[in-house]
């Protein structure tokens, strides 16, 4: 008897939770509601004979309770019973999955009028490719991928020199405006999911998959790695945002195309050094830092790198943090880098200039800082080297205090929380790891080690 309540009592409680859950589908913000019908036509399968086996089961252990005097009745087996358990058996399978081959049939489709781009995925981040005036893709390769060519794109393929690059995680589309992305990895498996429009897609690396859909909702939405693509697989985040034709035809205009992007005027030592002179006075004559006034060693540090910084500074993506009183400093001090040519010129010349060796504090165990850098260096490098393919910048020879200092931003979310910076986003999570100040003592100790 009791069991048979038991029994009861867990299909009401599943039936409740079902329909009275606050943890159910995002807004449908695309074309795809026959994705949304087909798992609902699933539910009512799956739940119908959920609720009917367990209250058979619960009238079974009811009617057929122990009784001293009763005796069982063996039957071996009951062809109409099974005749009729096959039949609707079958039609419940059928039911289930007949509409998703309806689904996919219009899943592998793209309609003629959908636009085409592109989206390339890597360990931990998403870029874009858009069609130039060609209306085509240009052709990649492997082999071409290199830091001023991250896409990969053919130099001598025509088609790709009016390709339009889209090197942030954030891509914009026109609402009502059917669009097949084709999907790219650089290096392992990831998968291009937005929750909102419901399709899903792997990245496999070499080969070229893909998936369509049309928004139907303005706003900004975020694209998840779905896939387990390594240590910082949860990170690895993005965003569609979905704006009026107008918009997104100014948005578009304001990226650069393949051609523009090898065409760019070189970066000039000379130029650099000149506008260094007004950095000299926190960072140094030879740009190795200042603990006194908080400014960081810059002098051999990646040049791709320090250009995102700059930039980041300069648009207020770093440094809009009240708490953050350097960062501040840093954003107002970018004003006087008039263009991207002078941001190009600095970080070329102090790129070019040899890292000083500094030393460390006795504050960290090293020992126990070298276990806890194993999940940074799977980014930064087993030597703090850094790794232009991760976007990960060097780490070694850069001050402890000036380490701990961002470890604790990060944590605090005074540094990485501003929506363009996703690698800042990605380092908050990351730091994290970092459990207590001794662990972040440990560490940073042990990564100014690495410099001896």
């Amino acid at each position: 008897m009791v069991i048979a309540i038991v029994i009861l009592l867990l299909v009401i409680g599943s039936l409740l939770f079902h329909f009275l859950s606050p943890w159910w589908f995002t807004p449908l913000a695309s074309n795809w509601q026959s994705i949304d019908n087909t798992i609902n036509v699933t539910f009512w399968v799956t739940g119908f004979v959920f609720v009917a086996v367990n209250l058979f089961l619960a009238y079974v252990v009811f009617r057929y309770r122990y009784k001293k005097n009763r005796r069982s009745d063996y039957q071996p087996e009951n062809k109409k019973l099974e005749g009729w358990l096959t039949f609707i058996t079958t039609i419940g399978v059928a039911a289930m999955l007949a509409p998703g081959l309806f689904v996919w049939a219009q899943f592998v489709n793209v309609p003629e009028q959908a636009s085409v781009i592109e989206a390339v995925g890597q360990q931990w981040h998403w870029s874009f490719r858009l069609p130039g005036s060609d209306g085509k893709l240009g052709k990649t390769a492997i082999e071409l991928i290199n830091q001023d060519n991250p896409f990969g794109i053919d130099p001598k393929d025509l088609a790709g020199q009016d390709d339009v690059l889209v090197k942030s995680n954030e891509l914009h589309l026109p609402i009502n405006d059917a669009v097949k992305v084709l999907l790219r990895s650089k290096d392992v498996l990831h998968n291009f999911t937005v929750p909102q429009f419901r399709v899903k897609m792997d990245l496999v690396p070499g080969l070229e998959s893909y998936l369509w859909f049309t928004p139907t909702k303005l706003g900004r939405f975020e694209i998840l790695c779905e896939e387990l693509c390594g240590i910082a697989h949860y990170t690895m985040r993005g965003h569609v945002v979905v704006e009026s034709k107008d918009d997104y035809k100014i948005w578009l205009a304001q990226q650069i195309t393949f051609e523009q992007s090898l065409n760019a005027i070189p970066a000039s030592i000379e130029k650099g050094n000149q506008i260094y002179v007004q950095c000299v006075a926190c960072h140094g004559d030879k740009a190795q830092g200042n603990k006194a006034l908080g400014a960081p060693q810059l002098a051999g540090q990646a040049k791709w790198y320090l250009q995102r910084q700059l930039k980041y500074y300069k648009n207020h993506i770093r440094g809009n943090n009240k708490l953050d009183t350097y960062g501040q400093q840093m954003a107002l001090m970018t004003t006087s880098l008039v263009d991207d040519s002078a941001i190009s010129d600095v970080a070329n010349y102090l790129s070019s200039l040899p890292s000083i060796s500094v030393q460390g504090t006795t504050k960290g165990n090293i020992t126990k800082g070298q276990k806890l850098y194993e999940n940074c260096a799977y980014c930064h490098g087993k030597t703090g080297q850094g790794n232009y393919a991760l976007n990960a910048p060097k780490l070694s020879d850069q001050h402890e205090w000036y380490l701990r200092r961002q470890i604790e931003n990060y944590q605090k979310k005074i540094r990485g929380d501003h929506a363009k910076d996703l690698y800042g986003s990605q380092m908050i999570f990351m730091s994290k790891l970092l459990q207590s100040g001794q662990a972040i003592d440990d560490v940073t100790a042990y990564i100014v080690s690495l410099n001896n």
